[in-house]
């Protein structure tokens, strides 16, 4: 399952930077395995001028190595970097917490490639009004929000493996009198509807890096 409880957070001090380091956190942690963010920030006024950063990988094991091979190491600065793990996780990991669409299809494509993987929109329907909220206004173009159910297949073809998704997407329409603003919102739901159920498709998928 492709969830975000595999995550692991490392947690860095860059004492001697005067400018954000992101591109370069990137380019010397990415050798480890797929990064799911990299977040630079500010020292404190009294932890002098610097910056410190907070590295989320997608696999614990990956961070692990890098942890290993760059506490105490000077990557991209003249002074040597302080690596270690972030100890504020025991909320973090009571809950289990989907990858959105995207982030599935960064993992996808560093593991399986390109060319490795596919997804089709099975069925993308409207659904608005089935619940009867909208009974009382009797044209569509007067919903206060719309909602569409859609199916989305996953397949990895070279692993046999099929999985698919199902979820659904709303969108409010501020103005229902405006036909340009219902058609926003229905785009906005179909494809908050399509993400959400390529991200279900995902997760009843079990990746084993070995």
């Amino acid at each position: 399952m492709l969830h975000r409880y595999l995550t692991h957070r490392y947690f860095k001090r860059l004492f001697s930077l005067s400018f954000p380091p992101q591109r370069s956190l990137f380019s010397a942690f990415s050798k480890f395995g797929p990064l799911y963010s990299v977040r630079v920030h500010r020292n404190a006024a009294v932890a002098g001028p610097g910056y410190y950063a907070i590295i989320k990988f997608y696999s614990a094991r990956d961070a692990s190595r890098a942890q290993g091979a760059c506490n105490g190491q000077k990557l991209f600065q003249e002074s040597p970097l302080k690596v270690c793990v972030c100890t504020r996780q025991k909320g973090f990991q009571q809950q289990v917490l989907a990858l959105s669409s995207n982030k599935c299809q960064e993992l996808a494509n560093h593991y399986f490639g390109f060319n490795g993987w596919s997804s089709r929109i099975i069925t993308l329907q409207n659904v608005s009004g089935f619940d009867g909220e909208n009974e009382e206004l009797g044209r569509t173009l007067q919903q206060r929000s719309v909602k569409y159910l859609c199916a989305v297949e996953v397949t990895l073809p070279n692993h046999g493996v099929r999985a698919r998704g199902v979820a659904l997407g709303e969108a409010d329409v501020e103005n229902g009198e405006d036909p340009l603003e219902f058609v926003t919102a229905m785009r906005r739901a179909q494809k908050l509807a399509a993400g959400k159920a390529l991200s279900s498709a995902f997760q009843k998928i079990l990746l084993v890096v070995l």
